[in-house]
C-alpha cells in the first residue's frame, strides 16, 4: 500500500527541526546505503566518485530501489529533468504504472528507463537547421546529482537529473558542458599535482556556492504592469520618490510577510537537500538574498535551478511574484548571482 502525497501545508512547519526534514525528498547516499545491496552501493559510489563505467546490472537494481522509494513517497510518475538551451529547466513525465494484462496495473521502472530517455528535441535550440531525422534528443542519467521528489498537492513526481545531447553527442543543454569541464579539470589538476610530487592524487572537483538575489512584489502590482509580465523588467515609468539612497533597507529587519515567504521557501529547499544558510534584505527596496553552503559544482548548479523555481513557486502561494531578472528596475540595485568557488 502506498502512502498518499504529502501536503504542502506549512501550518506545522514551525515545530519541525531542520535535521528531520533536510534531504527528506532526496534519493541521497544515506537512502541508497539503506536500500541497495552492499556491492551495488559500492559499485555506484565508484561511478559517482571515480567516474567508473556504470554496470547495466547495477542500473537495474538502482532503478527498482528508486521506484519503490518514490512510490512510498507518493510518486505516480517519473521524469528526466534537464536544462535545455532556453535558460529554463524541462521535464517530460512518464507514469510508473502500466497495465498488467489482467485488468490491473503493475509498477515498472527499468535500468534502461533510468539511464536514458528520448524526449523530442525538435523545438529546442539546437545550433542551427538540420534534417528532420536529426531532431532527436537523448537524456542521460547524471549519477553525480541525486534524484528527488517534486511535491504537488495532488501527487508527487520522481525527478532524475540528466544531461541532454543530440543523436551525434553534441551538447543541447547547460549540464553537459559542466560535466565535461569537470572531467577535463580533474585530468589537468591531477597532472599538476603529480608535477609537484603527489604520486596518486585524489579526484579534483570544483566546489561552488551561488548567492541568489531576487525581488519580491505583490502579485496585483505585477499584473498591473504589462512590461513586467512580458519581459521580467520595467520598460517605462517614473523614478519612485524614494529609492535606495538612504541605505535603510540593506540588512534591515525583514518584513513579516517576506519572512513568512522565506521560511516556507527554505523548508521546501531543505527537503530537496539544498543547504540554505543565509537570508537578508538586499540593497534595493523589495530586494532580498539567500545563499547556500558550498557543494560540488555540478550539484550546486542543479540546486541553483531548483532554488529559482522554488522561490517562484512559493511566492505564488503568498500572493507575491519573485523576479529573477538581473536588472528589473532602473535606478536601483540589480540582482547579482555571485559564485563563490574553489578546487
Amino acid at each position: 500500500m502506498t502512502t498518499p502525497a504529502r501536503a504542502l501545508d506549512s501550518g506545522s512547519a514551525a515545530s519541525e527541526r531542520v535535521d528531520s526534514i533536510f534531504g527528506s525528498d532526496v534519493f541521497s547516499r544515506n537512502v541508497m546505503r539503506q536500500r541497495l545491496p552492499k556491492e551495488v552501493y559500492r559499485s555506484l559510489l565508484r561511478t559517482i566518485d571515480r567516474g567508473e563505467r556504470l554496470d547495466p546490472a547495477v542500473a537495474d537494481v538502482v532503478a527498482a530501489s528508486m521506484k519503490d522509494w518514490a512510490i512510498e513517497n507518493g510518486a505516480s510518475h517519473y521524469t528526466h529533468w534537464f536544462q535545455p538551451l532556453t535558460g529554463l529547466t524541462a521535464e517530460k513525465h512518464d507514469s510508473l504504472a502500466a497495465p498488467d494484462g489482467a485488468g490491473g496495473v503493475v509498477f515498472n521502472f527499468s535500468g534502461e528507463e533510468l539511464v536514458q530517455g528520448e524526449p523530442d528535441a525538435s523545438s529546442f535550440p539546437s545550433g542551427g537547421i538540420r534534417e528532420t531525422f536529426e531532431a532527436r534528443g537523448y537524456t542521460a542519467w547524471d549519477v553525480t546529482s541525486p534524484a528527488y521528489i517534486l511535491e504537488n498537492p495532488n501527487g508527487n513526481t520522481l525527478c532524475i537529473p540528466t544531461a541532454f545531447v543530440s543523436w551525434t553527442g553534441e551538447a543541447l543543454d547547460k549540464k553537459t558542458p559542466v560535466l565535461r569541464s569537470q572531467q577535463a579539470l580533474n585530468v589537468q589538476a591531477q597532472r599538476m599535482l603529480r608535477l609537484f610530487g603527489v604520486e596518486d592524487p585524489s579526484r579534483v572537483a570544483s566546489i561552488a556556492g551561488a548567492e541568489q538575489e531576487y525581488f519580491l512584489i505583490d502579485r496585483n502590482f505585477y499584473f498591473a504592469r504589462p512590461d513586467l509580465m512580458s519581459t521580467g523588467r520595467t520598460l517605462m515609468g517614473a523614478q519612485p520618490p524614494k529609492g535606495q539612497e538612504f541605505d535603510d533597507h540593506y540588512f534591515g529587519a525583514i518584513p513579516e510577510r517576506v519572512l513568512t515567504f522565506m521560511l516556507d521557501a527554505e523548508r521546501e529547499m531543505l527537503k530537496l537537500g539544498i543547504p540554505t544558510k543565509t537570508r537578508h534584505n538586499e540593497v534595493a527596496p523589495g530586494q532580498y538574498e539567500l545563499a547556500p553552503i558550498h557543494e560540488e559544482g555540478n550539484v550546486a548548479a542543479d540546486h541553483q535551478q531548483l532554488v529559482m523555481s522554488t522561490l517562484s513557486r512559493v511566492a505564488h502561494r503568498h500572493g507575491l511574484v519573485c523576479l529573477h531578472h538581473e536588472k528589473p528596475f532602473a535606478g536601483v540595485n540589480g540582482s547579482g548571482k555571485h559564485i563563490n568557488w574553489s578546487l
